[in-house]
């Protein structure tokens, strides 16, 4: 496995955060927990994770841009790197164990190079554009599943606006009865990344950030998958709702998901 120079930066960034984070970990009881909005949660922990993955990277490459979920936007130039410290901070707060750093890298407004890494199982899903996905070093391949009753599917429920949550219980009541089983883990980057190596078959949601998308959505890509928004297109990072799975469980989830679709919602 041959790791590209800046794919390398992104790795040493999200395990500079996942020190921050697992020494955190230990002490939960400490914690000051700020209320961004409706259950929307953000720590000092979230906050120093980010700046140490944006040291990082300036160290190396002063002039890119960078997108993070708590910093903002970053002016810069060539390339951007979009940046989730701790994906799953609900879950982190609560300590269940289900959260991860992502990191991803795009120029021109293509994906380059993903990082999702799972602090707790020290678990390290890497991908660069056109040279396959790869966890700990170990190539990974979305799963063989062919049929969407077999498949198991991951998804996000709403947690912070709640204007489409009768179409949420369309599509969960529907695909209840038509797949092997639905999971909510709580942790978006972490599900994608789950598509990736097999453990989901596919994935939907709505109203997502480009942090929590971007990196798992390369390793889904570059693992074989497919990826797409609500209109089968690559608009996903535009409008925030994201279709991903199996070349054969994609078509008919994306079919499901689109048959309970109000006309308001973006594609």
């Amino acid at each position: 496995m041959i790791v590209h120079p800046t794919l390398n930066i992104a790795i040493k960034a999200a395990r500079r955060a996942a020190a921050i984070i697992n020494r955190a970990a230990l002490q939960l009881e400490r914690l000051t927990i700020e209320a961004k909005a409706f259950n929307d949660f953000v720590t000092e922990v979230d906050r120093a994770a980010e700046e140490a993955i944006i040291e990082t990277i300036r160290e190396v490459y002063p002039e890119h841009a960078i997108l993070a979920e708590e910093s903002g936007a970053l002016a810069g130039e060539g390339f951007e790197w979009i940046i989730d410290p701790l994906d799953g901070t609900t879950n982190f707060i609560h300590g269940v164990p289900q959260y991860a750093i992502s990191i991803a890298v795009r120029k021109d407004g293509v994906l380059e190079h993903a990082v999702v890494f799972d602090p707790l199982r020290n678990e390290l899903f890497t991908a660069s554009r056109g040279g396959g996905a790869y966890l700990n070093e170990r190539r990974i391949r979305v799963s063989r599943t062919v049929k969407l009753h077999q498949a198991l599917i991951g998804t996000g429920f709403p947690f912070r606006e709640f204007r489409h949550i009768d179409t949420y219980l369309a599509i969960f009541r529907d695909l209840a009865q038509k797949t092997a089983g639905i999971r909510r883990p709580g942790a978006a980057a972490l599900d994608l990344a789950y598509v990736a190596c097999g453990r989901f078959d596919g994935f939907w949601e709505f109203g997502l950030k480009p942090w929590d998308m971007a990196a798992g959505a390369l390793l889904i890509l570059e693992a074989g998958g497919l990826v797409s928004d609500l209109s089968g297109e690559g608009g996903f990072l535009e409008s925030g709702n994201v279709v991903a799975g199996t070349p054969k469980v994609f078509v008919p989830l994306l079919g499901v998901v689109r048959e309970h679709l109000p006309a308001e919602l973006p594609r």
